[in-house]
């Protein structure tokens, strides 16, 4: 093999290799980012929803969740029902899980509808009390409420807790 070749040969096969290292990964990457709420903030998030529901008359739980539906925090009144502690918590996965208000999921899976077969799902809380935590277009979490009358009392509380920490989880 002459010089003359071997020399384009040696550049040919540099220049590729130069390309291979040189060029972004345009396929799928392996692993990504996820923004989790403090223990601390949503501790704050059900402490201004008992509180709100305090100011209102009504003893109840308050339950918070991460993303994946995971408990961070439980707060029960100390005259909230026994029942209030599974509702909260299913109230906030479920907000979590399908990443709307439960009153919403409520509205949707009424009987006769095309997605009334997921009530039957396991942990699904389909009445209002349960709101999705979100900011930048990222799901945080779940909060859910339980024990005051009706899924509206429910829901203000459970908003009460989104404001309280809404400055916090803006990004």
């Amino acid at each position: 093999m002459g010089t003359s070749l071997r020399s384009t040969l040696f550049f040919t096969l540099s220049s590729a290799c130069l390309a291979l290292i040189a060029t972004p990964v345009s396929a799928q990457q392996a692993t990504y980012s996820v923004k989790l709420l403090t223990p601390e903030v949503a501790l704050t998030a059900a402490q201004a929803a008992m509180a709100h529901c305090r100011k209102a008359g009504h003893q109840v739980a308050v339950a918070v969740v991460d993303r994946s539906g995971v408990l961070q925090v439980l707060l029960r009144d100390r005259f909230a029902g026994a029942h209030t502690v599974d509702a909260a918590t299913q109230k906030a996965w479920t907000a979590a899980s399908f990443r709307m208000p439960t009153s919403t999921l409520a509205t949707e899976t009424q009987a006769g509808k095309p997605m009334s077969g997921i009530r039957m799902l396991p942990h699904v809380m389909a009445i209002g009390g349960g709101q999705l935590i979100e900011a930048g277009g990222s799901t945080l979490g779940g909060i859910g409420v339980s024990g005051a009358p009706g899924g509206e009392a429910d829901d203000a509380c459970a908003l009460a807790g989104l404001k309280a920490i809404g400055d916090a989880i803006e990004f």
